[in-house]
């Protein structure tokens, strides 16, 4: 079991001050966020030259880039060839950083369309980008997330696609906030296609953030699924617009860390 964070935590941080974070507080590995004006400069826009140097210097460091965090949704048939488009574009991003995982949404549902509908979407939209990831090294990891939060969703469009570099980021809180399923009944349904997954806490359907152990998510269940399953991916922490990095970043590993000790 390893451990990131996303840059929503650090979003005026440019890389190696990210990095140096990472180090101190003994996390495993980063998650640079695209397209959100995050000061990395891990974006699509990144030059060969810039590419190469992010990818030296990440490597220097000892701290992983495990996962790229885009905001690219399949569900709406107005879009679909733009966010094809999209996709190779940030595919060959992860792959020239040497970056296995890559985290797309499903979106809200297009005008119009019944959910059968959607997941046929989805599943030919991916199945369109899966050769490419997969030559690049890269697995499109789909999220329990906005209109896709129920997993048995998000399993029909895995099941359907059936490719190896397609699969989940399981996002333990969407499931139960909304109501859609358990920690345990998401675990279940998804546990053939996690190969990321992030971790938060908080309380409301709206989401308001608490410390990971004050909400209403099971972070030490989730922990145990994981280990019982021999998950050897990363948990990657989510915290958007809340307290100082230097405040959550140390106190919520340390309750991850000590839930994984305990369930050892």
């Amino acid at each position: 079991m390893k451990y990131s964070f996303m840059t929503f935590s650090t979003p005026t941080l440019d890389l190696q001050e990210v990095l140096k974070t990472a180090r101190r507080y003994g996390y495993d590995g980063i998650e640079p966020r695209l397209d959100s004006g995050h000061r990395h400069g891990v974006e699509v826009e990144a030059t060969p030259a810039r590419r190469i140097a992010i990818r030296d210097n990440v490597l220097r460091s000892g701290i992983h880039m495990c996962c790229l965090a885009t905001s690219l949704r399949y569900a709406d048939p107005a879009q679909t060839d733009d966010v094809i488009e999209q996709t190779h574009e940030r595919i060959d991003l992860a792959g020239d950083l040497e970056v296995s995982r890559m985290r797309v949404f499903g979106g809200i549902l297009g005008e119009g369309l019944d959910r059968e509908q959607a997941i046929d979407l989805v599943a030919k939209s991916l199945g369109k980008v899966a050769d490419h990831a997969a030559e690049r090294g890269v697995t499109l990891c789909m999220e329990t997330h906005d209109a896709w939060c129920d997993p048995k969703n998000v399993a029909a469009v895995l099941s359907r696609v059936s490719h190896p570099a397609i699969a989940c980021n399981w996002d333990i809180m969407h499931p139960v906030r909304t109501h859609e399923a358990t920690i345990d009944e998401s675990f279940s349904c998804l546990q053939q296609w996690i190969r990321h997954v992030h971790a938060h806490d908080g309380v409301g359907e709206n989401v308001k953030l608490v410390p990971i152990g004050e909400g209403e998510i099971d972070h030490k269940r989730t922990i145990e699924l994981l280990l019982d399953a021999d998950y050897s991916g990363y948990i990657s922490g989510e915290w958007i617009n809340w307290e100082p990095y230097e405040t959550h970043l140390p106190r919520e590993l340390a309750t991850l860390k000590r839930y994984q000790q305990e369930a050892q």
